[in-house]
């Protein structure tokens, strides 16, 4: 751990005086020694953390939309070179590369942590030892050293033997159950933040390698936490439990407000849409306007949350306009413009797969034909048989071919 953070070294000052400011604000207020004053500025750290990483946020979210577009492209890549997973992982790269989509992009926000969280942990250990680092002088280190959170100090580990934690004047019983707690609740919050997107705002349907990838992280997120939150520090996993539950609230807002195209979030969006423009008559608000000009703006190629969307809004007596707005129709009358429109929608297009096999069969078929076009050769010990006895053959089923003939008595 040294040689990591002496590899972050150069944050760990920017850390600890931003550590140093928020103490002062806090201070004024709960007490300078006190475990909330401490606890609010590794809190307030957080958050100042993440405001400033939104930009990579949002490209996190874009990039997740680009990769839902190109999961029908993907699952055609898949189908294709099923039988040949090399080609078909270098078909996947050269798709994501024409497209400037990096599947890694929702790991971004992690990764520009790390520095910070690097340097937070190796600030906590300082005070644990009670040597100084950054700006954080003798009395400052020694104020941390003093303060509890729930009768835990910030720098005490689960970890930490009976001697550790007595100098810092705690009960390991104390240390071990608030660090347990919080250690459940960070891998708690961070199954719940994957499990949120996996089930409300992505299309479960279509299997590709993000939606594995994705579904992996899932799950191996939380045990290495788990795993990995027995060796932090209460004031890291006042950090991280922090980061996880701002995580959870951003994304929660984001599928709410702005869901995946063909996700059940988006399903819960348009439902709601639609009880706002029957209550007021209206689209109300600009965003709500722009999705509802990109719907209809889609025509035909407009997914099935989108068509339940306008159908939905037809039998309430709207149509939905160009704009983005919505106009006041008789309920019949939009059901039947909405019933044309479905109809008008082009055929969606078959998998090459198929499309190949009915070009096989239309050939197979056109030769088939050609070949009973082309006259036969009779050969000359038959005798050609009148136009009738065919007819009458394919009438009454007989066998095609030389009959055996009829015994003089039978009757004709």
């Amino acid at each position: 751990m040294d040689t990591i953070a002496s590899l972050f070294s150069f944050i760990t000052t920017p850390v600890s005086w931003i550590i140093v400011q928020f103490h002062k604000l806090y201070g004024a207020v709960f007490g300078p020694d006190t475990g909330w004053a401490w606890g609010l500025s590794i809190v307030s750290l957080v958050v100042l953390i993440r405001i400033c990483l939104i930009p990579l946020f949002v490209k996190q979210i874009k990039s997740t939309r680009n990769m839902q577009a190109l999961q029908p492209k993907m699952k055609a890549i898949q189908e294709r070179y099923k039988n040949d997973k090399q080609r078909q992982s270098e078909e996947m790269m050269k798709l994501y590369k024409e497209t400037g989509t990096n599947p890694l992009s929702s790991c971004l926000p992690i990764l520009a942590q790390s520095p910070f969280f690097f340097a937070l942990y190796h600030v906590l250990s300082k005070i644990a030892s009670g040597d100084t680092i950054g700006v954080l002088n003798q009395d400052l280190v020694n104020s941390a050293r003093e303060a509890h959170i729930f009768g835990a100090p910030i720098a005490a580990k689960f970890m930490d033997d009976p001697g550790k934690v007595e100098a810092l004047n705690a009960s390991l019983t104390d240390v071990r159950i608030v660090t347990a707690v919080m250690i459940v609740l960070m891998s708690l919050s961070q199954f719940f933040t994957q499990r949120q997107l996996m089930q409300k705002n992505v299309d479960l349907t279509v299997k590709t390698p993000y939606m594995q990838q994705q579904k992996m992280l899932m799950y191996i997120f939380p045990v290495i936490f788990a795993v990995m939150g027995i060796n932090f520090p209460v004031g890291v996993l006042v950090y991280w439990l922090t980061t996880n539950v701002w995580t959870m609230g951003q994304q929660m807002y984001v599928i709410n407000q702005n869901p995946t195209p063909g996700s059940k979030a988006q399903d819960h969006y348009l439902q709601r849409l639609v009880k706002s423009v029957t209550s007021h008559g209206e689209v109300r608000g600009r965003r709500r306007r722009a999705v509802v000009q990109a719907i209809v703006a889609k025509g035909p190629d407009r997914n099935d949350n989108e068509r339940k969307f306008v159908t939905a809004l037809a039998k309430a007596g709207f149509t939905a306009q160009a704009d983005g707005s919505v106009q006041k129709v008789d309920p019949a009358t939009a059901e039947a413009e909405n019933a044309a429109a479905t109809r008008r929608q082009q055929p969606k297009r078959q998998p090459k797969a198929k499309r190949q096999a009915g070009g096989a069969q239309q050939s197979t078929a056109k030769t088939s034909l050609e070949k009973s076009d082309e006259p036969q050769d009779t050969k000359p010990t038959q005798a050609a048989k009148p136009a009738g006895g065919s007819a009458r053959q394919a009438k009454t089923g007989q066998r095609k071919g030389q009959q055996r003939p009829k015994h003089p008595s039978s009757k004709k």
